[in-house]
């Protein structure tokens, strides 16, 4: 992924700044900014912000996950990573590994610049593991001329289940851009599959003028790489498509399917991340492999209005088959909300969310996600409150956790009636703006309610994770919010209304909300992982014992807590 140009939009954070002038130039002085005087001490912030149990090098900056596999026992985590500072530049691929995708040991990085193929760069990509069980990780590299170009690493000893040590062959770059490809714009190739032609196949991303494209390659040995006539797919009116990630998914329930898997009973998954929005959209449709074409189900919006993985502050996600556990999993970098001087100030941005299970909804129209299980190891202290009834306006503090830290899932149980819901409006049709309209200040019938997270105790901060319920002419609309207008008293941060409608279906009146809650971040999954929204907030906090948990009800009609658990959470033993 191009960070160079996203550079600037950081520096202004999303304010007032509305050009971003592309560009792949590296900012010296921004790697030793001064730290600047702030209402919080350094040791503060790092003891406030700096999550506990989410995945952050001890220093300087991440963004996207690259890579990530199962091999020989271990899971590697491949991200981009600057070993010298706190804001993009002198990009890395950092290299890390663990047993259980919670508990991660640092290696030294396994790829960096040293050739003419990647002098300039060595920007995201992806792994594949050939037969013989040899993995390789394709990647892009800015070459002298600041092309983009794909490369290619292999392991130095395949024996190594840690796979410490990487070459690059002197026969990169594998995949140079023709005059009809823009070379700026050429990015971030995807895991190989294999098809029954003898065919290995990878989809890379790019544009031409304001379409955004995904160029198919195909290779008989994995070297010498082809462009088909078609890209597999090209969207007009999209820009660029930074990091495409193409897998199938089992029309059978959650288990995963490998990404060559050429069966029954599957459908295809394209994802792309959208340079001009920041934001993910995916689509489910069918691979037509005779012809080599991706074509999206008529129930997939192709566009800026389709659907996401998340609706918050997410990108430049990467899945991966894990074929110890029969499961695809999800990768997703969240960026800081905070201006780049505190970060350089903390000496760190950047974190990876938390791996998540991803499989094709029972509908056949969406993803639904979830923590993988493997976070419950860290689940501490827990409390339960069942069957507690929510008046209009009522607020209850959830005690005896560690709301700084903290899993909370939860199950609303609805009205018998929802006549008293809003109307809903046709034109709204971007979730976000209804969110900022509708926030949990306006009274609704059915709803607002949720979770006040990282809330201080005389709620004069406190992100609020919640829903809203409106009548429309077919089906109840369900609106899921995660607003962080409200996160904090500070100035100068990226405060969103992030929002998402959810799909589902009311008859049994029950709607649940699980919230991830971890000093900066909150990531929530509504309705089961049909909606999910992240969010980076960065409460003004003294101590960690000043963060307060709430769920409340600031409808009209009383809503029922059937069940909620909440867990303290411990921090990972390597991290």
């Amino acid at each position: 992924m191009d960070m160079a140009k996203f550079l600037p939009v950081l520096l202004c954070l999303f304010s007032l700044c509305v050009a971003v002038q592309a560009s792949h130039k590296v900012y010296p002085e921004f790697q030793s900014l001064h730290s600047e005087k702030t209402s919080q001490s350094i040791e503060t912030l790092n003891l406030i912000q700096r999550t506990g149990y989410h995945f952050q090098p001890p220093r300087h900056w991440i963004n996207d996950p690259n890579g990530p596999m199962y091999y020989n026992g271990l899971y590697h985590l491949f991200y981009q990573y600057n070993p010298k500072g706190a804001v993009w530049g002198n990009i890395v691929w950092a290299h890390s590994v663990s047993k259980d995708l919670i508990n991660w040991e640092p290696l030294e990085p396994a790829i960096y610049p040293t050739d003419h193929f990647d002098i300039n760069g060595c920007w995201s990509g992806s792994a594949t593991i050939l037969p013989g069980n040899k993995p390789v990780i394709l990647y892009t590299g800015i070459d002298p001329k600041n092309r983009q170009v794909q490369n290619y690493a292999i392991p130095k000893n395949y024996s190594d289940p840690y796979l410490r040590e990487w070459v690059k062959p002197k026969d990169n770059p594998i995949v140079d851009p023709d005059r009809s490809v823009n070379a700026s714009a050429f990015r971030d190739p995807t895991t190989a599959w294999y098809g029954k032609d003898g065919l290995w196949r990878i989809v890379v991303g790019s544009k031409r003028k304001h379409r955004g494209i995904a160029y198919l390659y195909r290779s008989r040995d994995f070297v010498h790489w082809v462009k088909a006539k078609h890209p597999l797919h090209s969207k007009h009116k999209t820009g660029m498509w930074e990091c495409p990630d193409f897998f199938p998914v089992s029309l059978n329930g959650k288990n995963g399917v490998d990404t060559s898997f050429d069966g029954p009973d599957i459908k295809y998954v394209l994802k792309v991340s959208l340079d001009l929005t920041r934001y993910e959209y995916y689509t489910v449709g069918q691979y037509h492999q005779g012809i080599d074409r991706y074509v999206p189900d008529n129930t997939s919006v192709d566009g800026w209005s389709g659907l996401r993985y998340d609706y918050g502050n997410f990108y430049a996600s990467k899945t991966f088959f894990d074929v110890d556990k029969n499961r695809r999993i999800l990768w997703g970098w969240a960026n800081e909300s905070d201006i780049a001087q505190h970060d350089v100030a903390k000496g760190w941005a950047g974190i990876q969310t938390i791996p998540r299970e991803l499989w094709l909804d029972s509908s056949g129209k969406q993803l639904i996600q979830w923590p993988i299980e493997e976070l419950e190891t860290l689940r501490g202290d827990k409390v339960q409150i069942k069957n507690h009834k929510l008046k209009m306006r009522e607020q209850i503090e959830i005690k005896g956790i560690t709301a700084i830290q903290a899993d909370v899932d939860v199950t609303f149980l609805l009205p018998s009636s929802l006549d008293s819901a809003e109307q809903f409006d046709p034109s709204w049709v971007n979730a976000q703006d209804v969110c900022a309209l509708k926030g949990i200040k306006v009274e609704g019938g059915v709803g607002p309610f949720g979770l006040f997270t990282l809330a201080s105790e005389n709620l004069k901060e406190y992100t609020p994770v919640f829903f809203r319920i409106f009548k429309a002419p077919q089906k109840h609309v369900v609106l899921m919010c995660s607003d962080a207008r409200s996160s904090s008293v500070r100035s100068g941060l990226y405060k969103p209304s992030f929002a998402g409608f959810v799909d589902v279906d009311l008859t049994d009146r029950k709607l649940s909300l699980r919230s991830l809650i971890d000093h900066s971040v909150v990531e929530s999954f509504g309705a089961g992982g049909k909606t999910c929204i992240t969010s980076r907030v960065y409460p003004t906090f003294t101590s960690l014992n000043d963060a307060h948990l709430f769920a409340f009800n600031y409808g009209k009609e009383s809503i029922t807590i059937e069940r909620l658990n909440a867990w303290s959470m411990k921090r990972p033993q390597i991290n």
